[in-house]
């Protein structure tokens, strides 16, 4: 059975400025900001959370079904796709408009400020569910705002359990529409900052809302994680890495291991471990989809780091 991933396809310019953002912003002239970063390096990356969880699945053998929306210019990930055995049918061209892309600029401190454009990702609530596609589990990411309320909707309607990944989109929902999002959902993941935003919006502690779910998941970066899960935490430790070197993408990396452990029925003690190996085999390479594994290289990496192997 296949892994929904409803989310954003994007192509992704990636800068590295060679300083420290907090050595040019001034907290108490932020209300007048005005600053220009010198980035001598430009990469463009294939990208996007659907792309970006999609193509980690792949890389564990999974069954992803990437959902979104490409525009005049999706040409290439639609090849690239094709080229991975990655199954695209669900993926919309919307005409007249550009695949949505990221500019990302990350300081010596792996901060990151990121402008974004949607184009075709505006589109993606005419993209719907397949019906006659059985689909074990699904993931509602940052996409078009209409998109994803419809979708995680139905999947509610087909009670077909999914993770909502709020990421970049929460600042387009009210707290009450968080909420909402977390009824529908079964499983909830957030990086330590958006947990934080989240609780401001809902006004409800993290430990509140992951009462009505079947885990909340928080990321930590190199601190590892936290799964909220029957009124306990599973403290996650981040698994080692050789080197660091771009932390865009790692998120995505984790939720694909996230998503991997769940349909495989692994506890969550191996899952977030599964996902921590996923997002440290990510930083030790540029861009979002450059690192490659098999299933065995992934195995042997979860075995070195925490003593036993995850299948």
């Amino acid at each position: 059975m296949k892994t929904l991933i409803c989310a954003s396809i994007a192509y992704d310019s990636i800068m590295v400025f060679q300083g420290r953002f907090k050595e040019h912003i001034l907290p108490d002239q932020v209300h007048i900001l005005n600053v220009s970063f010198l980035v001598p390096t430009l990469r463009q990356e294939f990208g996007g959370v659907a792309g970006n969880i999609a193509y980690n699945l792949a890389l564990l053998q999974a069954d992803p079904l990437p959902m979104g929306t490409v525009g005049d210019d999706g040409d290439e990930y639609l090849r690239r796709f094709a080229a991975l055995g990655i199954d695209h049918s669900k993926v919309l061209r919307v005409e007249g408009t550009r695949t949505a892309q990221a500019f990302i600029t990350t300081d010596l401190d792996d901060n990151q400020i990121v402008a974004f454009h949607p184009g075709a990702m505006s589109h993606s609530h005419r993209n719907t569910l397949p019906e006659d596609t059985p689909i074990a589990l699904a993931l509602v990411g940052p996409d078009g705002r209409d998109g994803m309320m419809a979708h995680a909707r139905a999947l509610a309607e087909r009670q077909i359990p999914f993770v909502f990944d709020p990421g970049q989109a929460m600042p387009l929902f009210s707290g009450e529409e968080l909420l909402w999002f977390a009824a529908q959902a079964s499983y909830l993941a957030v990086n330590d900052y958006e947990a934080k935003l989240l609780a401001s919006k809902t006004g409800r502690e993290i430990e509140d809302i992951a009462r009505g779910l079947k885990a909340l998941i928080v990321t930590r970066g190199g601190q590892g994680s936290q799964i909220h899960t029957a009124g306990s935490v599973v403290d996650i430790p981040a698994a080692p890495a050789a080197q660091l070197v771009d932390p865009t993408g790692c998120g995505d990396a984790y939720r694909a291991g996230l998503l991997h452990g769940i349909a495989s029925g692994m506890d969550w003690k191996t899952t977030g471990r599964l996902a921590s190996v996923m997002g440290a085999m990510k930083i030790e390479h540029n861009g979002a989809q450059r690192h490659q594994s098999c299933r065995a290289d992934i195995a042997q990496r979860f075995f070195d780091a925490f003593g036993y192997r995850p299948w």
